[in-house]
């Protein structure tokens, strides 16, 4: 099998020749991997899309996520100066702003003039962009999507890669879109006191969201991931999820895979209370599954309660696992969840989250390493 082929019968949930590999990047490792400019590394597509191959190559994985898409060909016209400091490259904007990028961590954006969240109380539907032209990556830090150019990066790996690796492409779920917009503590607020409105807005964005995901099954991806780190248990209770994440998520789902495309959920943290309700949504798997201390995943009950729903990918704890584990320590839980890929169809083996930045080289080499020693399936 191709390492394409691989994920694909995986997602499919038929036999594979070995168990997959295929793990998420944080911006912070793959900035100090690659040892390019943080401000280049976000901002320009040819960068960060050669970033992506490269590592690849370095971990053999079997397949790459393109966690951003829409960059702009002209970036540089609004900067006013670039400068380095020990920690990061800055970048002034002519407007004022400054966007901060540390050579080991995501961008942070300072406004020189910053807005207050809108009042939900008064809101209004106008309020809200008629298009959808930029990822929430974090709170305050927007990924602009250029419209001439929103799926230049899938196009450009693809016809580098995409005929051997399985591509991904990302959105990001309509819970995020409300949080960014209203503010995280207040739009939580308001799914009590307000909750009609917010189901509107998660309305408007998921209309906006299935739009793009339709559009980016066109564009040469084999599966689109579902970005939704804030429905776990951590910040709202399954009866919430059920209310103001699963129907919203659904309908994204369901306009994917009637596109023919895979489509799985990324949630962090604990999400035991709700594995079967993410496949509710029809999805075709889920990510992370985190186990303890950083979730509350237990990988063989998991795979008992999920069965024949759709494929997992997961869950190897990055930051108390790779991050301060030895490499005998490491190998044993890989092996573990080798064991138990092996006798369920579907496991695609990964990072529970991604990678935490000052992760070593060599313990996510141990990913390959245990792969070739105990994940290949004898006919």
């Amino acid at each position: 099998m191709t390492p394409k082929e691989r994920i694909q019968a995986a997602m499919n949930l038929q036999p594979v020749d070995k168990i997959p590999v295929m793990c998420q990047f944080s911006i912070g490792h793959m900035l100090q991997q690659l040892k390019v400019s943080p401000v280049y590394f976000w901002f320009d597509q040819q960068t960060f899309a050669e970033g992506l191959i490269q590592l690849r190559d370095i971990y053999d994985f079997d397949g790459i996520l393109i966690s951003l898409h829409g960059h702009d060909p002209n970036w540089k016209q609004g900067i006013k100066e670039i400068t380095k400091t020990n920690e990061a490259e800055v970048v002034e904007w002519k407007n004022g702003d400054k966007t901060i990028c540390p050579f080991n961590d995501l961008p942070y954006y300072e406004f020189k003039n910053p807005e207050s969240p809108p009042d939900i109380s008064a809101f209004e539907l106008s309020q809200l962009p008629a298009k959808l032209n930029y990822i929430p990556v974090s709170q305050n830090l927007h990924f602009k999507i250029d419209e001439e150019h929103k799926f230049d990066i899938i196009h450009y790996i693809n016809e580098k890669c995409g005929d051997k690796y399985s591509i991904h492409g990302e959105i990001t779920s309509p819970f995020d879109y409300l949080l960014d917009f209203l503010g995280h503590q207040e739009a939580l607020i308001s799914l009590i006191d307000y909750p009609g409105k917010c189901k509107t807005i998660l309305s408007h964005f998921t209309k906006l969201i299935k739009n793009l995901a339709e559009e980016m099954c066109s564009a040469g991806v084999d599966a689109i991931k579902i970005s939704s780190p804030f429905a776990g248990a951590g910040f709202i209770s399954p009866e919430d999820y059920s209310e103001f994440v699963l129907p919203f998520e659904s309908e994204i789902a369901h306009a994917i895979r009637n596109k023919g495309i895979h489509v799985y959920t990324h949630t962090c943290g604990a999400i035991n209370d709700r594995l079967e309700l993410m496949f509710d949504a029809g999805v075709s798997g889920i990510e992370c599954l985190d186990p303890a201390p950083i979730g509350n995943v237990e990988i063989e009950d998991a795979v008992e309660r999920i069965g024949s729903k759709g494929f997992i990918k997961g869950n190897i704890d990055s930051v108390n696992l790779l991050l301060n584990g030895s490499e005998e320590e490491i190998l044993s839980e890989l092996k573990k969840r080798i064991e138990i890929g092996k006798n369920k169809k579907g496991l695609i083996l990964s990072t529970a989250c991604s990678i935490a930045p000052a992760v070593k080289r060599e313990n996510i080499l141990l990913f390959r390493k245990a792969v070739e020693k105990w994940g290949q399936k004898k006919n």
